[in-house]
């Protein structure tokens, strides 16, 4: 289960990178723009600001985003004027009723197995010209993950974290770069490596709670919870100690902009 609030606890942290990949949509007009993976919807509903003509829909598997994103529209109605919309669906599986000019993404497809498949079939359904915009987190030997993995395979975790799915983690950009630019698309594709300065205790874990921790915690009783997240606090306390000024957080990102011929 995803909490709103928590997610939102680091909003603009988040946000940034979204931002930063939008920019490089060359879309000057487009009629219907989806975001897979919306989340609580207030990144959504800049895309509607951003092209103010275009249909704007955001879809999310999460029954707790969605409420959120509609309770959004409910208490501010004239976010979007009219042309905001929000479904719960599967990124996966979701099929648009007309050929969406542009498709965002944002810090989802980590989420998705053998996510290269999924991006292919986007492109498919992109109408000529259209867009595909999106970015993941690429931290697998970043600290933060390692540790994470470690724990799940130590021998005081394994037996009850064995079936436990953690995220994937993208693909170098010169991957996917090859991979849509052999499905017919101009490919703008790089990384950035945020220096994130995080303020509070344990900055680190609450927002790994809300993301990647989230499948870990789901699989283990209070009890145990609580164990874990000692363990885990305790080992990145030494990984990214506190500065008089906040705790450092490098957070590597892949993005990808690809343009449909």
């Amino acid at each position: 289960m995803w909490d709103p609030a928590l997610y939102r606890a680091f909003a603009s942290e988040r946000a940034r990178p979204f931002f930063d990949l939008v920019q490089r949509v060359g879309a000057e007009d487009p009629g219907f723009v989806v975001d897979l993976g919306c989340g609580t919807g207030e990144l959504t509903a800049a895309l509607a600001s951003r092209w103010p003509a275009g249909r704007i829909c955001g879809i999310d598997s999460s029954a707790e985003m969605i409420e959120s994103a509609v309770r959004m529209l409910t208490t501010a109605p004239d976010v979007g004027a009219g042309r905001l919309s929000f479904a719960l669906g599967d990124v996966r599986t979701w099929q648009p009723d007309l050929p969406p000019d542009v498709i965002v993404s944002n810090a989802v497809l980590q989420w998705v197995p053998e996510h290269a498949d999924l991006l292919v079939r986007w492109v498919s359904l992109l109408a000529a010209g259209g867009w595909l915009a999106f970015q993941v987190p690429g931290n697998f030997d970043q600290p933060a993950y390692q540790v994470l993995r470690e724990l799940t395979g130590s021998a005081r975790w394994r037996s009850q974290l064995a079936d436990v799915d953690l995220n994937l983690q993208g693909a170098d950009p010169a991957g996917y770069l090859d991979l849509l630019a052999r499905s017919d698309c101009e490919v703008d594709a790089w990384e950035t490596t945020y220096l994130h300065v995080l303020q509070g205790e344990d900055p680190v874990v609450r927002w790994y709670r809300s993301t990647g921790l989230r499948p870990v915690l789901a699989a283990l009783d209070q009890r145990e919870a609580a164990e874990f997240l000692s363990d885990y606090s305790a080992r990145l306390r030494e990984t990214y100690p506190v500065a008089p000024y906040g705790t450092v957080f490098p957070f590597r990102r892949v993005f990808v902009v690809a343009h449909r011929s």
